[in-house]
């Protein structure tokens, strides 16, 4: 920073080393985990070296001991002179991992950090502790509804913790170091064009205000959208350390090694960059994007061992195929998905063509024809497809405009653009998973199919009505939950009842051509056909709607739909079941006396809302979210794979950086409720007390038992064999869960939508699943060490995934709980709605889509089944234990039933 104006503030501000951070440096990551303290010491002096004033200590991992590690390396810090001469700054979200490191510190320390989002007794209980270490405080932006982003908040909550703090409490306000939040701009978002002047006005007022106190930040949040493009990230840092040291930044947390000189920085570069941190224009990030796609970095290192590699600046590139003609160019953006200079040469394009019909119809579908050929060959992935989409849907939103006021003018001529065909696509009535069907409407829009997508939860009227109103030639359904699958069968009856012809198309998870052939096709004769993936969807579709080809597709059809009506009548009849009474002769027997059921810490429900996202991302499972993209393959082994890696590397790079922006500006809200009860199992039913002494059943858990046979030495299992039966005598112990990561999930998909970028809609969808999945992992370890034995796991993180532990968490709805139904108990006992935000729908779904819910069983055998097909002797053992009657059993448990049942 030495070519800054010589301003006092200038000269007296710190920069704090950040690569010492476990979140901030993955190699720095990668040692502490490996326990290679050598590499870890050689980090902390090249940060020194490279002009660090203060280092930032971070070593918050899920299965790292936090407290151990950061006194261990403390400890070796204080042994090395050319690092132990500059101050320490302990960073954790975790209190006693804060506290053990200021035990070890020598000399004056810094806490990162303390904040009110827990409340005032309990920042006010650490403040005191900081203060009794003789430490300084960063103090967070943050309080109990969460974190402050624009510049009146900032002030309103960093006047109130100053207020506490120096009126309440005594703490020297020179030791207080705000730290106002700097959160990322030029992200696409029009609310976050002004972060940045929000935290220069926000530190302004502060130290204008806030007598002593000092301000602070973490500087590469700032450039997050532009991860993977150092010298525009480097160019960001420099010009925003630039404007807030004038605005009174006092210290920041920064790479030191990565630091430019504002003056050096080119002025072209400067001039978007300073556009975006002050917000001086509407198409400031539009401008940036474009200048750093077009811009190549000679500083391509991105080395942690050397972060100086590289001069500073850049050289333009343009690109060769920026060199074509318009129709190349729009071609080339198409097929590679490059959207930054769509309307540019949509604008060409426009000025060029007589007409806007001619550009899609023309160029567009030229592009997009090729997109699919190569789709339709195996030779582009679903990830591809879906931002070509995006360059497409945003030049038709560009001419949409011109193309109105056209078919004003040519109204009486009838000129027209003609699609392919309309397709109406829904989920039905009581689900809400919609992110299949979301990759299915993309794909048929990039073949030239006019899509209406009605959304979840959408019921048959609705549906049909709409299918008449916009004369479609074909109806889709999706659904992720069984009962949808008998929804699905309503709609199939109503369309026969209603005289439809057109061909109806059924998907989702719990979808299959057996039920399809066995369950809907017979309900109508338009042509029902089951499709497995977006991949044939196009296909499927073609086939469908072209007169030459129906008639053979749809004889086809019948004739394998009768085949599966066929086998499936033959299982049936070859695999007798188990009368229930000799099923249940058939269980797993324990020695009760001596099986351990461990009582957990707590009985009860227990509310962690929210949860750190940041908590919750070393648990995510990483392989069914490019099973969602269609991409399969076992990560991490599928980024090398020789067919898809290219795409899914692509593919997990995106995710990766809009993850850091979800994890960064908290976009997503975690919530989460776990409970323990005193319990017993009662035949196949679990009871569960009001305490320990069992003075009252609170509610009755209903378990269904396999009933397939099965070799003499295997078992047939229900889960209520996981607990101890009353008649044992002794009390046992049953758990549930109700996690959710979806609070903010779809208003971030409809913002991407709006901005017609279905691409990351479909993956802030995903990532959202992802992280309520995660969440239920991470729950999971929680009530696994409050029950005692999780403490002594020690498992590394994938054997954690693929639940290499003790215990189950089995979900209503799931093979080893069928019936969606038993959900309405547990969110009674855990209060879910109240507790975790989480509703369910009248089919049992729950909202907001990324959740998940379930029992924990943690006897020491306990395994994970699946139910399987069930027969009437259960069917009505069932309906009597549960008090429902058998046809309404029926309905929900349809799919498991080895019979038909009589129509009502």
């Amino acid at each position: 920073m030495s070519s800054n104006p010589p301003t006092s503030a200038a000269s007296t501000f710190l920069v704090i080393g950040e690569r010492t951070n476990i979140t901030g440096s993955p190699k720095f990551a990668k040692a502490i985990k490996a326990g290679d303290w050598d590499a870890c010491l050689a980090i902390a002096r090249q940060q020194v070296e490279s002009g660090a004033n203060v280092l930032d200590i971070n070593v918050d991992e899920a299965l790292i001991d936090g407290e151990a590690t950061m006194v261990k390396f403390l400890n070796l810090i204080a042994a090395e002179p050319e690092i132990s001469r500059v101050p320490i700054m302990v960073d954790s979200s975790k209190w006693s991992v804060l506290e053990k490191g200021l035990q070890c510190l020598q000399g004056k320390g810094i806490v990162n950090s303390i904040s009110l989002k827990d409340g005032e007794a309990e920042f006010r209980r650490r403040a005191t502790l900081v203060r009794r270490y003789g430490a300084a405080a960063v103090v967070m932006a943050f309080d109990e509804q969460g974190q402050a982003a624009t510049r009146d908040e900032k002030v309103r909550i960093c006047t109130r913790a100053y207020q506490l703090l120096t009126e309440k409490i005594g703490f020297p306000a020179e030791d207080i170091i705000f730290d106002p939040n700097i959160l990322t701009v030029a992200t696409g978002i029009e609310e976050h064009n002004n972060y940045a002047v929000d935290f220069f006005e926000a530190t302004r007022l502060i130290k204008d205000t806030l007598p002593h106190a000092k301000v602070s930040g973490g500087v590469s949040n700032v450039s997050f959208s532009f991860r993977g493009n150092n010298a525009v990230r480097e160019a960001m840092h420099t010009a925003f350390l630039y404007h807030a040291i004038r605005a009174g930044l006092d210290m920041a947390i920064v790479n030191a090694g990565m630091l430019g000189v504002y003056e050096e920085i080119p002025q072209d570069l400067l001039e978007r960059v300073e556009d975006v941190l002050l917000n001086r224009r509407a198409d400031a990030t539009e401008r940036l994007v474009k200048f750093a796609d077009e811009s190549k970095s000679v500083a391509t290192s991105t080395s942690e061992s050397n972060p100086l590699a590289g001069a500073r600046g850049y050289e333009k590139a343009e690109e060769a195929w920026r060199q074509g003609s318009v129709e190349e160019r729009l071609k080339h953006a198409l097929v590679k998905g490059i959207d930054l200079f769509v309307e540019t040469d949509t604008e060409e394009a426009r000025q060029k063509y007589p007409r806007p019909l001619d550009i899609i119809e023309g160029p567009l579908m030229d592009g997009m024809r090729v997109v699919g050929d190569l789709f339709g060959a195996g030779k582009m992935f679903l990830p591809q497809v879906v931002k070509s989409a995006r360059v497409m849907k945003k030049s038709v939103a560009y001419l949409t405009p011109y193309m109105e006021e056209e078919k004003r003018k040519l109204a009486a001529t009838g000129a027209t653009t003609r699609p392919n065909g309309r397709v109406l696509m829904a989920t039905v009535k009581g689900d809400v998973h919609d992110i299949g069907k979301n990759i299915v409407g993309v794909v048929l829009a990039c073949n030239n199919y006019e899509v209406t997508d009605l959304g979840v939860m959408v019921p048959a009227d609705k549906i049909l009505a709409i299918a008449r109103e916009k004369q479609v030639d074909v109806i889709g359904l999706s659904g992720l939950i069984t009962p949808s699958l008998d929804e699905m069968v309503h709609v199939a009856r109503e369309m026969t009842r209603q005289n439809f012809s057109v061909p109806l198309l059924i998907g989702g998870a719990t979808t299959s051509g057996a039920h399809t052939a066995v369950k809907i096709a017979p309900e109508y004769s338009g042509g029902v056909v089951h499709v497995l993936d977006a991949s044939r969807v196009v296909n499927v579709v073609s086939a469908l709607l072209s007169p030459e080809q129906k008639p053979a597709f749809m004889t086809e059809m019948a004739a394998k739909q009768e085949r599966q009506r066929t086998e499936f009548g033959d299982r049936q009849n070859r695999r007798p079941l188990l009368s229930l009474t000799e099923a249940r002769a058939r269980k797993p027997q324990y020695d009760w006396a001596g099986v351990d059921l461990p009582r957990p810490e707590f009985l009860g429900a227990r509310t962690f809302a929210p949860v750190p996202l940041a908590e919750i991302v070393p648990f995510i499972d990483w392989g069914p979210f490019f099973s969602a993209w269609e991409l399969h393959g076992r990560f991490p082994d599928i980024l090398q794979d020789a067919v898809v890696g290219t795409e899914a590397t692509k593919l997990y790079d995106d995710a990766q950086q809009l993850l850091g922006r979800i994890v960064a500006e908290n976009l997503y809200t975690a919530k989460a409720v776990i409970a323990f009860w005193p319990a017993n199992a009662v035949g196949d039913s679990i009871e569960v007390y009001r305490d320990e002494q069992r003075s009252a059943v609170v509610a009755r858990l209903h378990c269904l038992r396999q009933q397939l046979e099965k070799p003499a030495n295997q078992f047939n299992h229900c889960l209520a064999d996981y607990v101890a039966p009353r008649e044992s005598g002794r009390i046992d112990y049953v758990g549930g869960f109700a996690v959710t990561a979806g609070h903010g999930v779809e208003q971030l998909a409809l913002r991407f939508k709006a901005a017609h970028d279905d691409y990351s809609a479909i993956m802030a969808q995903a990532l959202g699943d992802r992280l309520a999945e995660a969440l239920a992992e991470a729950m999971h370890k929680r009530a696994r060490d409050f029950c005692g034995f999780g403490r002594t796991e020690n498992l590394p993180m994938a054997d954690m995934l693929r639940e290499k532990y003790r215990g189950i968490r089995p979900a209503p709805g799931y093979p080893a709980c069928p019936d969606h139904t038993e959900k309405l108990t547990l969110f009674s006992l855990l209060d879910a709605p109240e507790a975790a935000g989480i509703t369910l729908t009248e089919s049992c779904a729950m909202l907001p889509a990324s959740s998940v819910s379930g029992l924990y069983f943690n006897h020491p055998d306990s395994k994970y089944f699946a139910v399987g097909k069930i027969g009437r002797d259960q069917v009505e053992d069932y309906a009597g234990r549960k008090g429902m009657p058998v046809e309404e059993v029926e309905r929900w448990l349809g799919p498991y039933l080895d019979y038909t049942p009589a129509k009502g």
